[in-house]
């Protein structure tokens, strides 16, 4: 880096330094000092050379473009999100989010931690070698993060720390949901705290970060969450203004989640809009996105856009997804237009609807008026990260929740759109030869979560309302953060088909009716990524399975598959579903499905 920056300033300075690219006649996002200005950015190379008047620096081979009326923001930051969300490899992701004017990504490969444990995300790490935007992993520094309640993959724990913090591209720990429940991890697994407080001391004497979690803590729950963290940290589970001020007054990043089915932006930049509190560190992250909504609305900047609706200065919303995220992990080259900076440059067509023109990275054009202009092969991930479904194949009989009598009083898990929080209820439900029935017109289904790494055979049953299936039944291999085999349904019959069908897929999502397959989709890649389908040829086959789940089995929530993975996250309330049964997740305890 000192030699390109001595001859950075030898161009600037000498008698013949010119610029290779010169940016001429834009507006600069200035998100330094929240400004918007006329201004070129000069670049050098994989550098910024200068901003400002740069009519001096253009030189007969200097390429001038002419971005009159358009505005020049550094490349956005997406500060936490999950590739297996998306279902697509890291490579395929990056063609969709790249157009967007996303240049950098800060992912947790917590999901196919569980599933694999430290060789999925030393494979992850190896794919981002090879991509042109800085893609940098935090990683998870326990798994599973509830074991006394699930049961994962892999088991990860402070004695993998150095291998993994050690491992390229690894940037630290990513979100400290072992510790999220903090009463009751504090009371019932308190060795699972000394584990974590280990890691985070570690990362902490390598200069790493260290990401929290923390849904719903208040005052001394919040303050050891903290501390847990090693005294600084973020959150991507804030949901209300009320928890946004506390955890911004605790010197929190929050992390303002706006993802496919997790919107809490809205409710967080209230602090800001309504109170007025210093915005430095709010930033925007998406959390989990869907493949379908990256190529349709955009990646970052469609979060930013939405903000900037909420009422947010467009200079000001920038802050949250460039300087802001820079400034936490401690990106110093990037997330401003200054001078050495590295030229990830994002042009803006139009502000308000934020718009790509045009996107560099590291000084060079990649993608022009929406179009990826390098060539991105399919990445193939090797076999030690397939085949990661081990589990036999169940019948119908083992899903049915049976009791006595001819009446039941059943617990019930209540989805809330657009949440990974869940509520709960009770529900009357009829019983019929022993077998407790769900109630189809009042929207009560079945819902069941498989082990599928062969360890246990446990099968967790409930009921679910929400979904508003009136037929059929599906299932996945996707199941935050343990990913066993979870299935909603009508009927056992078509859920134990599903189920099967996933089981003999090795991972992905099967859609049954009237005992047949509708549809389906392979996940070889530790039953969460396809590394046979392009990021639009997943698009194409996800529109396919929604439209199946919507039009044949009647189902009325958008995105059901996300919505359905988040009944088994054990770390975020109230009631939610595992290998291991119904899960309260407040009293962290195992609930039998019927009283």
């Amino acid at each position: 880096m000192a030699v390109d920056h001595r001859k950075l300033i030898d161009h600037l300075l000498g008698e013949d330094g010119f610029a290779d690219i010169v940016l001429y006649g834009g507006n600069i996002v200035n998100v330094a000092t929240r400004e918007i200005y006329p201004g070129d950015v000069a670049i050098k190379g994989k550098y910024i050379m200068m901003v400002g008047d740069a009519s001096k620096l253009i030189g007969s081979r200097t390429k001038v473009i002419d971005v009159r009326g358009k505005y020049i923001s550094p490349g956005f930051i997406d500060s936490h999100m999950h590739f297996e969300s998306s279902m697509l490899t890291i490579t395929e992701f990056s063609k969709l989010s790249i157009p967007s004017g996303t240049t950098t990504i800060v992912a947790d490969p917590h999901e196919i931690g569980n599933a694999l444990g430290p060789i999925g995300i030393k494979a992850m790490a190896e794919e981002a070698d090879a991509m042109p935007n800085r893609i940098k992993l935090v990683v998870p520094a326990m798994a599973p993060d509830s074991p006394t309640l699930e049961t994962a993959g892999a088991d990860i724990n402070s004695k993998d720390m150095e291998d993994l913090l050690c491992y390229k591209n690894i940037a630290g720990i990513g979100e400290l949901q072992g510790f999220s429940n903090v009463k009751n991890v504090y009371k019932h697994t308190p060795e699972a705290i000394d584990d974590l407080v280990a890691s985070t001391a570690y990362a902490a004497s390598l200069g790493k970060i260290v990401d929290g979690n923390a849904p719903e803590l208040f005052g001394e729950e919040l303050a050891a969450h903290i501390i847990s963290c090693g005294g600084r940290c973020s959150c991507h589970e804030t949901t209300t203004k009320e928890e946004c001020i506390e955890k911004l007054r605790y010197g929190i990043y929050v992390f303002m989640r706006e993802g496919s089915t997790q919107r809490n932006m809205a409710e967080c930049i209230k602090a800001l809009t309504e109170e007025g509190l210093d915005s430095r560190r709010l930033i925007l992250a998406t959390d989990d996105m869907l493949s379908d909504d990256l190529a349709g609305q955009g990646h970052m900047n469609e979060i930013i856009r939405r903000t900037i609706a909420q009422g947010v200065r467009p200079e000001e919303a920038i802050q949250m997804a460039t300087i802001n995220p820079a400034a936490y992990f401690g990106f110093n080259d990037i997330g401003v237009l200054a001078p050495g900076k590295l030229a990830d440059i994002a042009v803006i067509e139009d502000l308000t609807q934020m718009k790509i023109a045009a996107v560099f990275i590291k000084g060079k054009l990649i993608s022009n008026g929406g179009e990826l202009l390098i060539k991105l092969p399919l990445y193939r991930y090797p076999d030690s990260v397939k085949n990661s479904v081990k589990c036999s194949t169940v019948s119908k009989e083992k899903l049915e929740i049976y009791k006595d009598g001819n009446k039941a009083e059943a617990r019930c898990i209540v989805l809330i759109p657009d949440q990974n929080l869940t509520d709960a209820k009770l529900v009357d439900l009829r019983v019929s030869d022993e077998k407790v029935q769900c109630d189809i017109n009042n929207d009560i289904l079945y819902i069941a979560c498989v082990e599928r790494y062969g360890k246990t055979g446990g099968i967790g049953k409930a009921f679910v309302t929400g979904f508003g299936l009136k037929e059929g039944a599906f299932a996945e291999s996707i199941a935050h953060d343990a990913h066993n085999i979870i299935a909603i349904g009508t009927n056992t019959k078509d859920m134990a088909l599903a189920i099967n069908r996933v089981i003999e897929m090795k991972g992905g999502i099967a859609i049954a009716k009237s005992g047949t397959v509708l549809n389906e989709l392979s996940l070889p890649v530790g039953g969460l990524i396809t590394d046979e389908l392009t990021a639009y040829e997943l698009s194409s086959k996800m529109r396919e399975l929604n439209s199946v789940i919507k039009d044949r089995l009647g189902c009325k929530v958008h995105a059901p598959f996300m919505h359905l993975s988040f009944l088994a996250l054990t770390t975020s309330p109230k009631w939610k579903i595992t290998d291991k049964g119904l899960i309260d997740v407040n009293s962290f305890e195992i609930l039998p499905p019927v009283i």
